[in-house]
């Protein structure tokens, strides 16, 4: 077999392939490694310019692994057309399609599925990873440490993926109505709108930053800034009157059966 031309193949130059190449170069990759496969010439230029080094062809070509990161309706034609190279493995970042439909386009190729979410695009994602059977450790390693470069990775069996869909793939909309929510409530208050949004991403914000602290517990944070019978304590008696924590959760639990739905839709 002819030895690969290209080191890692990027099969779309979308959001998600773009921040992905863009997580490797900034963690130090050589970009003259990576190619990216695009059939739109605009974009093709467009993306050239933005990652200096990188290869943006139309037509993919033989590597050491591909990534496919096309809609999900462009997948079977992507995947083929990797297999087609002589590309021994691939990883999907495509929502909804499951392995086995993965092992019916690339047939013979290792072939791996991962979950990311928006926050990828600003190298804080956190993304599900999992392969077949069939797939070697050396090829779990390799799809992590592409996917490292954007966020957080965790290998999970794939009966898992609807869940973690319904919580951290759809889980960033939740936290963007809450935003929202936030700042309108601020207006109402009697804030200028600028004050109000910047009040309010930078708390979300940090209140994010102390949840990835080590040890955290979100129970003991909420505790922490709640005084009996101060404002906050009034702030969330309103909230659990409204049954907020339920409705979140039987957002989570509505989103998971979605994506099951849709995937039994797919196959």
């Amino acid at each position: 077999m002819a030895p690969p031309v290209t080191r890692l193949l990027v099969m779309g130059a979308g959001r998600m392939g773009s921040a992905l190449v863009g997580g490797m170069i900034a963690q130090g990759a050589d970009p003259s490694g990576i190619t990216m496969v695009e059939p739109d010439a605009d974009r093709r230029r467009q993306v050239a310019g933005e990652l200096a080094g990188v290869q943006v062809v139309a037509e993919p070509l033989r590597a050491e692994g591909a990534v496919v990161a096309v809609k999900p309706a462009n997948g079977p034609d992507a995947c083929r057309a990797v297999a087609g190279t002589g590309t021994p493995r691939l990883l999907s970042v495509m929502a909804g399609v499951t392995l086995p439909m993965l092992a019916r386009w690339a047939p013979g190729l290792a072939v791996l599925r991962a979950m990311p979410n928006t926050p990828a695009l600003v190298g804080a994602g956190v993304t599900a990873l999992c392969g077949t059977a069939e797939v070697a450790e050396e090829d779990l390693d390799w799809a992590e440490s592409l996917l490292d470069a954007v966020g957080t990775t965790l290998r999970l069996a794939e009966s898992a993926f609807d869940a973690v869909t319904g919580l951290s793939g759809s889980g960033p909309a939740y936290i963007f109505l809450v935003a929202e929510a936030m700042v309108e409530a601020g207006v109402m208050a009697g804030l200028p709108r600028p004050v109000s949004e910047t009040l309010t991403f930078g708390t979300i914000a940090g209140a994010g930053r102390l949840l990835v602290q080590p040890g955290a517990d979100p129970a003991s944070l909420r505790a922490d800034v709640t005084s009996p019978g101060g404002t906050t304590a009034a702030g969330l008696q309103v909230l659990e009157r409204a049954a907020v924590r339920a409705a979140l959760v039987d957002a989570v639990a509505a989103a998971a059966e979605r994506s099951r739905q849709l995937g039994t839709l797919a196959e």
